[in-house]
């Protein structure tokens, strides 16, 4: 009977640990999304809540096995527990892998000796985090991103920052500078539901012949070390559809 007690009672734990963690997770994003708090804050609830959803899991685990021997016991509060939770807890535990090996870096250009400057933005005073020196920036992003490269193009350099820019107003990127006449775009794009800020630099240049242009791209995040690759699939995503048009 008592083992019977206290299996309900870890299930109701979990149960309102599983409620707690999702909303500390939860308003700690949504505050940090509006800026109410700074972003690396609601990141940061969103890890507590992550660890607090971890241990509702195991508590709800450990009750329903204790429910096993007690067939009287309610086992619906650590079935709520584990289906509030398990997604949650196994989306942030997940997100290393997601990333495919990217490297500890959140500055990825198409030219690693003389990567496009910002003019109208203004890139984080910490950019180097992580790396300490320009060189080991180049060293760890020419290992991982080697097929990031400059897109030739056969078109003047006008209609093809034209094409770029419609690229980027198409996929919601706010556009802070646009020139055509001198092939440079700046513009910044917001990641995940938290709206993390990543900004981005193009610039389009007559090729050596003057046959056509050339497209240099950089995408830099500005929060945190490591984009988990997500600068990288950007700048891909963007040369492949502005190459297919």
């Amino acid at each position: 009977m008592a083992e019977g007690k206290w299996t309900g009672r870890a299930g109701k734990l979990s149960r309102a640990l599983a409620i707690v963690a999702l909303v500390i997770a939860g308003f700690g994003l949504t505050l940090a999304r509006y800026d109410v708090i700074a972003k690396m804050d609601g990141f940061y609830a969103m890890l507590i809540g992550a660890l607090i959803g971890a241990v509702a899991v195991l508590i709800a685990v450990v009750s329903l096995l204790m429910s096993l021997r007690n067939k009287g016991a309610s086992r619906a509060p650590a079935v709520i527990a584990l289906v509030l939770t398990v997604p949650f807890v196994a989306f942030i535990a997940t997100r290393p892998a997601a990333a495919d090996g990217a490297p500890p870096i959140h500055d990825i250009t198409t030219d690693l000796a003389s990567p496009p400057a910002f003019s109208a933005l203004t890139i984080r005073d910490d950019n180097l985090a992580g790396v300490d020196t320009v060189e080991k920036w180049q060293e760890m992003h020419a290992g991982a991103y080697s097929d990031i490269q400059p897109l030739l193009l056969n078109r003047p350099v006008s209609v093809a920052t034209q094409q770029a820019f419609e690229l980027a107003q198409d996929r919601g990127w706010e556009i802070a500078s646009f020139n055509k006449d001198t092939g440079r775009i700046e513009a910044t794009d917001y990641v995940s539901y938290i709206r993390f800020e990543d900004i981005v630099v193009i610039e389009v240049t007559p090729s050596q012949d003057n046959s056509g242009s050339v497209v240099n791209m950089r995408s830099v995040s500005q929060f945190g070390v490591s984009d988990l690759g997500v600068n990288a699939k950007r700048i891909r995503s963007f040369l492949a559809d502005l190459e297919a048009l």
